[in-house]
């Protein structure tokens, strides 16, 4: 039977490819890579690295299939949202049906952990669900933009019998949560963080953790905001794309 595997390769740096991953990565015959355009190329020039590096058996494939467009200002955002996870499920469905031998194995390569902030893991219930195309598939885990995150500021995330909450930045837009005083926030695009006055908060931010260009600020929340909205501009604007997050972190009194 066909087979799939779905494996984290971390934040960013190929070092951070597990070892149960590159186990996997051997195992594959064929890779799928989303080209997300242009402006994103590092990404799919990252995810060939990292089969260049780890592979030994030269002979896989690479099939890339262009990622459909997302409208990133909709009236309703679920409902948005679930309409471009179904584009995805027909061109994922289509590769696997397609692109992998009844014997073969096939693989999708993301950006960090599967199971954090990541929409591959629903898109695959999705086909699975529709049972056009017969497969197994695995999941690997990966290091994290949190984990990653945490280590370069050497920080632990959680204080002792404390909670710590994992947002986006449309909740954080919102306020901050009640009685929790640790808060990761992910797919900030728009630096929510600049609307908080509380002046006992400090921000550990980062983007393109782990690599080269890795940008790492730590500090009074209030005193930095705004310097850090800047830089996150002039990186994207440098780069052509950003990511990047962050922990708010309340001060003990």
């Amino acid at each position: 039977m066909r087979k799939v595997f779905v494996i984290g390769i971390g934040a960013g740096n190929p070092d951070y490819v597990t070892v149960q991953a590159i186990n996997a990565l051997n195992e594959v015959d064929v890779f799928f890579i989303m080209d997300k355009g242009h402006e994103k190329e590092d990404l799919l020039r990252l995810r060939k690295e990292i089969c260049e590096r780890y592979v030994k058996n030269k002979s896989y494939r690479i099939v890339e299939a262009a990622d459909p467009p997302r409208d990133r200002t909709p009236a309703r955002y679920e409902p948005a949202v679930r309409a471009w996870h179904a584009q995805r499920a027909a061109i994922y469905e289509k590769l696997i049906g397609e692109e992998i031998g009844e014997d073969e194995c096939g693989a999708f390569l993301v950006w960090g952990d599967p199971s954090l902030y990541d929409s591959t893991l629903r898109i695959v219930d999705q086909i699975v669900a529709r049972a056009a195309v017969a497969f197994e598939y695995e999941v690997i885990p990966g290091i994290s933009a949190i984990q990653a995150l945490a280590a370069k500021h050497k920080i632990a995330l959680n204080r002792i019998g404390r909670s710590v909450h994992i947002t986006t930045g449309r909740k954080i837009a919102e306020g901050l949560p009640d009685n929790i005083d640790d808060v990761i926030v992910m797919l900030d695009a728009d630096c929510s963080f600049k609307a908080i006055e509380a002046a006992d908060i400090d921000i550990y931010w980062g983007a393109y953790v782990g690599t080269e260009d890795e940008i790492l600020v730590a500090g009074n929340l209030r005193e930095l905001r705004h310097d850090i909205e800047r830089m996150r501009a002039e990186a994207k604007a440098r780069k052509g794309w950003i990511m990047d997050t962050y922990l708010l972190r309340r001060r003990d009194a």
